[in-house]
């Protein structure tokens, strides 16, 4: 009991301070200005000089909108002369942050429900109906095997199946890519964008682009870094790639639209930086299922009311614009204590008020 007392006593009534030691040493105190030159070289050089750490941050947020712009002319035995325009080959016409541009297909016309023999394969050729099993439908198959063995072409057979008539025979993808001429189409980016932290609003088609410019220009890195307007083959060879090697299969590019803005300039500096590269993996080593393709079809009936649609495998290139970037402002630590306008800046940002029990008189309280 006595013990604790004591430390209780001690506790409550003596004071202790540090004690200083001066050292003269010349070794020890060129390391201490060595290291205190290095955290000061830190901070301004790096936290407040390269890192803007006096200044605040906000994160962008955007939208997209695009349009492709271009026609071409086709001459085939199995679709004859053809024009393709923007409905032909945007598909579909709108997308979310992307376009897709087809670049080549197989189409295999007039489709009707019926009765015909499979694709030959390791799994579909045979020799008699005992090498058929009615009601199988395997990954790959075209329909519902009906079990039986039926000619394909020549001497070949293949089991027979209920599906869309005559199936789809996609072994050979056209070389070079059917509408090779895409890579002289034209891509319009319209990009908004918006900080909210500093309620700061732009757009990639900036105030000094006048409606002549925009008919005429095309991108350019040196020429016209901020014109809105890309041609699909500079794109791809600014990415390092072939238009017309990735026009055969297909894949996947992406736009990119970086805005970094410090605001404590003018607005007209905030300006985007576009960059391009190919973002669907292209490993000459392991080149399994490469490129990009999906299938779609046009329906119509016949005179005679029996349906009938155009399958189309189409191969492209879609085009995935990603905006990002950040916007910084010079933080209130500096503007309200350090700079000239200090006085001026603390008024615009703080409002003074009464206490709101003074202000109401006492006939007021009584009520």
């Amino acid at each position: 009991m006595a013990r604790c007392c004591s430390v209780l006593a001690a506790f409550l009534f003596e004071y202790d301070t540090p004690r200083i030691v001066l050292i003269r040493s010349r070794k020890v105190g060129l390391m201490n200005r060595a290291v205190q030159l290095l955290i000061l070289a830190y901070v301004i050089g790096w936290v407040f000089v390269w890192e803007r750490g006096y200044q605040e941050v906000d994160s962008v947020v955007s939208s997209i909108t695009t349009k492709a712009k271009g026609v071409t002319t086709t001459n085939t035995s199995q679709l004859g002369f053809r024009i393709w325009d923007v409905a032909d080959y945007v598909i579909p016409a709108q997308e979310e942050n992307s376009i897709f541009i087809m670049t080549n297909l197989i189409v295999t016309m007039n489709q009707t429900q019926g009765f015909c023999p499979e694709v030959p394969d390791s799994t579909s050729t045979c020799e008699s109906d005992a090498n058929c099993s009615a009601g199988s439908t395997g990954t790959h198959s075209n329909g519902v095997a009906t079990g039986r063995c039926v000619p394909f072409q020549g001497t070949v057979k293949t089991c027979e199946v209920a599906a869309w008539c005559p199936v789809e025979y996609d072994a050979e993808v056209p070389r070079p890519a059917f509408l090779k001429a895409a890579e002289n189409f034209t891509l319009l980016v319209k990009n908004n964008i918006w900080y909210p932290k500093f309620n700061f609003s732009k757009r990639n088609i900036l105030p000094n682009i006048t409606t002549s410019y925009l008919k005429s220009c095309i991108y350019d890195a040196v020429t016209d870094p901020f014109c809105p307007i890309f041609r699909l083959g500079k794109i791809v060879a600014d990415a390092g790639h072939s238009f017309q090697d990735m026009a055969i299969e297909g894949g996947i590019m992406g736009i990119q639209i970086r805005w970094d803005c410090n605001l404590d300039r003018a607005a007209s500096h905030c300006l985007p930086r576009y960059s391009f590269r190919r973002l669907d993996t292209r490993d000459l080593d392991h080149n399994v299922s490469p490129g990009y393709n999906f299938r779609f079809a046009k329906y119509y009936k016949d005179l005679a009311g029996t349906e009938h649609r155009t399958l189309i495998k189409a191969y492209g290139i879609r085009f995935d614009v990603i905006v990002f970037g950040k916007a910084t402002v010079l933080c209130d630590i500096i503007v309200l204590y350090c700079t000239k306008k200090r006085y001026y800046y603390r008024e615009k940002k703080y409002k003074y008020v009464e206490d709101y029990e003074q202000g109401i008189s006492d006939s007021e309280m009584d009520r």
